[in-house]
């Protein structure tokens, strides 16, 4: 009868959300294709509608999960538009508003992912307080968000206050732990990137790694998503000893780091295949390691099979392909002296990042560098004083917009309710917009 039925959806919600949150994807999908069997079998209309929205949610994270992010965008969406009713559990309304802002996130909805996780903080805060496990797991998506919209710095200090009521609740020896430590090492890497200062960003790798290794097996997809941060600050760690010419473990550091690559890349195409974003990621990480080591074909390759994929996968405009045009452009221009084809690449790159987060973004940086050495190397003098002009414009506008002022939040009353944001989603979602975070002055 329906109230079994009903049971057994409950129960394999349940189910999905252990299988997907430990990366047992095969498994997961026989749960996510009885849950869909099950929903068209009773009716979605004959289905509570925050067990349905839970339903939604748990598919939605396991395609996140499995980097199929326009599944993961339309689930969540259709978990939104469940949880509306005040009537809904606050833990089911909260946890659908932050799956449905990292959905957003990695779409590059900034403003509406902006609009989602305002909500969930302030409910997350208003409900269970400061030093509950909810409101840190809202801190980690909220430092997830930030990190995207290149608010680094805010970034690093959420992910803190994050980790520090993590240990608070669980201690130090637990696998939320682990990944708060994982989630604020790469976002210390990318903040001291430009300064080579990477001490405490390995400090809190490892401590990922070291608990990681004692709560799941060798070969598990979360333990290698921490060796692969730890393999990009080693290698990070081996360029500045080789320009500060300090001493010779440049050599042991790049081939520790080129281990941790190739294990993380052997255990993405196990899990994922080759056609997905976790997979390019980790051939583009190749990429630039095999740069570091004077391996210049076979970095070459590494950045064309991560372009391929993410383009096929992502469309020719998302940062993720943008990333790696920049990559490939730095190895033509600084090592293969291919400085037309940098130019290109280099060009391609600023329009994604020009788009998507204005003319202060970070990353703009290495790219109108990059042109500059391209057109000094071809005697290009007005392209060369023209995009150093560009340079120095864009040095003015990051002292200009302090980080802070990225994380402004949308406005919203402390009496906001749930269908009041669900409206203004929707219609964020039916206007053509701008998607683009600027907080530029001029």
């Amino acid at each position: 009868n329906t109230e079994n039925l009903l049971t057994e959806l409950d129960c394999l919600q349940r189910l999905l959300f252990a299988q997907a949150n430990f990366c047992q994807f095969r498994d997961a999908d026989t749960t996510y294709r009885a849950i869909v069997m099950l929903i068209d079998l009773v009716g979605a209309d004959n289905i509570p509608k925050s067990l349905l929205a839970n339903l939604y949610l748990q598919i939605s994270v396991l395609f996140f999960a499995r980097s199929e992010y326009d599944q993961s965008y339309h689930w969540s969406i259709r978990a939104l538009t469940n949880v509306a009713q005040e009537t809904i559990p606050d833990k089911v309304v909260i946890d659908v508003l932050l799956q449905a802002a990292n959905s957003c996130v990695v779409k590059r909805h900034f403003k509406k992912a902006n609009l989602l996780i305002t909500m969930a903080l302030t409910k997350t805060r208003n409900i269970y307080g400061r030093q509950h496990q909810k409101y840190a797991d809202a801190l980690l998506d909220y430092g997830f968000y930030l990190l995207n919209v290149d608010a680094i710095t805010s970034s690093v200090e959420v992910y803190m206050e994050a980790l520090e009521i993590e240990i608070d609740i669980f201690g130090s020896m637990n696998l939320l732990v682990a990944v708060a430590h994982e989630d604020l090492a790469y976002a210390l890497y990318v903040r001291e990137y430009s300064s080579g200062k990477f001490a405490t960003a390995r400090n809190h790798v490892e401590s990922s790694i070291n608990i990681m290794k004692k709560l799941v097996p060798t070969n598990h997809l979360m333990l290698a998503s921490a060796k692969r941060v730890k393999a990009l600050i080693l290698e990070e760690v081996a360029l500045d000893s080789i320009m500060l010419h300090a001493n010779n473990d440049h050599h042991e550091l790049l081939q520790q780091s080129e281990v941790l690559h190739k294990s993380a890349l052997e255990l993405s195409l196990e899990a994922f295949g080759e056609i997905n974003v976790q997979t390019a990621k980790h051939y583009g990480n190749l990429g630039r390691l095999y740069q570091s080591m004077n391996k210049f074909e076979d970095a070459e390759k590494m950045h064309q099979r991560a372009i391929k994929i993410k383009t096929d996968l992502l469309g020719p405009f998302d940062y993720e392909v943008g990333l790696s045009l920049g990559h490939l452009a730095s190895l033509y221009n600084y090592h293969m002296k291919k400085h037309i084809d940098a130019e290109a690449l280099y060009l391609k790159s600023i329009q994604i990042s020009l788009r998507l987060f204005g003319n202060s973004y970070s990353g703009l940086e290495y790219d109108y560098r990059g042109l500059c050495h391209v057109y000094e190397s071809l005697e290009n003098t007005d392209k060369y004083l023209e995009y150093s002009r560009i340079l120095d414009t864009w040095r003015i506008l990051r002292q200009e917009n302090d980080d802070g002022n990225k994380s402004v939040f949308v406005e919203l009353r402390e009496d906001t309710t749930m269908e009041e944001v669900t409206k203004k989603f929707f219609d964020m979602c039916s206007e053509p917009s701008n998607e683009v975070i600027s907080t530029n002055t001029t």
